[in-house]
């Protein structure tokens, strides 16, 4: 019987590929097949991930930020700057679903998908695994800290795998039944503690909560207030920096090593309404969240931290006058940064990549194969 469906199934892809090779040539989308040689990223020296995603930071969005807050920033000194093609499998444009899909598993899906291969959406037969779970099941600790909806799409996208990233309550109980050691964000509406106890996970709602985790730990977070912000919003809601610093304390606990990723979601959500002073604040937490993260891969001497974005939104541009302003409301195709510190071959000074290889050069640098997984991925 399974045989016979999957005949089927296999007759079903053949005709929609071809309807979609027939999409990709009318909108200028062009075929792309990974070809990266594991062995060139491999770092013997490199134990710990930290994957930092500044949702919807374009590169001007950088500008604009150190020159209406009159700072500088950490991002400016790495000494690897290299820069991520962001296109989903369906429009040159991609939302942060598709984004977070190729940042997470190496491959580009269709716009809203979380972790689901564009022809199997509703995760019949497989779906792709992602760089948190590989690490996971080859005994490192994982986690996922965002200052968005825990059931958001770019934390979503490293810890679950469903058709639309409006299926809330899908992607918490995938979340749930996840081997990912902490899951922090705000909170959706949708995770009980009664139902986060049974699946073996720690409910914090409050700062101080956080804080007295302790390491071998599970916990799943659902915080209240602004979680952004260059201070607390309230004495007991953490801000990222501290949200990634306490992840770090309980990951670093293992001769295996850990993977974290980090968001920075609120880039993306004041760029989409425009708000100067709310971006560039967002820009400083994450800069800062930066600082932080690279005072301890630099002590530890292990680490490898990799920032990039899902998209640029806004479409910012710079002025005659030198200033910086948003033209847009939504997403726009911009190359966005990818910085690296930790290993001097996972990215060359200046080369431009496809944002699917970035997982895909994490998997190696780590030491793990292409059996493991696969660079021959075939995307657009």
């Amino acid at each position: 019987m399974l045989a016979a469906l999957g005949a089927i199934w296999s007759k079903i892809t053949a005709v929609l590929m071809s309807v979609i090779m027939t999409f990709l040539t009318t909108t200028g989308l062009h075929a792309e097949t990974s070809t990266l040689n594991a062995e060139d990223y491999l770092n013997e020296n490199v134990k710990n991930v930290i994957l930092l995603i500044g949702d919807g930071m374009g590169q001007l969005h950088l500008e604009k930020a150190k020159q209406e807050r009159n700072i500088t920033l950490v991002m400016d000194t790495f000494e690897y700057t290299a820069y991520s093609r962001t296109c989903s499998l369906s429009s040159l444009i991609t939302d942060s679903a598709a984004g977070g899909t190729a940042l997470s598993s190496g491959v580009r899906t269709y716009n809203g998908a979380i972790g689901v291969y564009l022809l199997d959406p509703l995760d019949i037969f497989s779906h792709p695994m992602n760089i948190r779970e590989l690490c996971a099941q080859n005994g490192m600790m994982t986690g996922v800290v965002t200052t968005d909806a825990t059931s958001g799409a770019t934390p979503s996208a490293f810890s679950a795998h469903e058709s639309s990233r409006n299926n809330t309550e899908e992607i918490t109980l995938d979340q749930l039944a996840s081997d990912a050691d902490l899951i922090w964000g705000g909170e959706n509406g949708y995770a009980e503690k009664a139902e986060v106890e049974a699946n073996g996970f720690t409910y914090v709602t409050t700062y101080d909560e956080m804080m007295a985790l302790e390491e071998g730990s599970r916990s799943f977070a659902q915080f209240t207030n602004n979680l952004w912000t260059l201070e607390q919003s309230d004495a007991n809601t953490p801000n990222l920096e501290q949200m990634t610093m306490k992840a770090i304390d309980l990951l670093d606990d293992t001769d295996e090593g850990f993977f974290l990723m980090v968001e920075g979601a609120h880039i993306d959500k004041h760029s989409h309404s425009n708000y100067d002073e709310g971006m560039t604040e967002a820009l400083e937490e994450f800069d800062k969240t930066i600082a932080a993260v690279l005072e301890y891969a630099e002590a530890d001497g292990e680490t490898l931290v990799v920032i990039t974005a899902d998209h640029e939104t806004g479409g910012i541009v710079k002025n005659d006058d030198g200033t910086y302003s948003f033209t847009q409301g939504g997403h726009s195709a911009a190359d966005v940064y990818v910085l690296a510190y930790g290993s001097d071959n996972f990215v060359k000074d200046g080369e431009t990549i496809n944002n699917y290889e970035i997982p895909q050069r994490i998997a190696y640098t780590l030491g793990f194969t292409q059996e493991q997984f696969p660079a021959e991925v075939f995307n657009y």
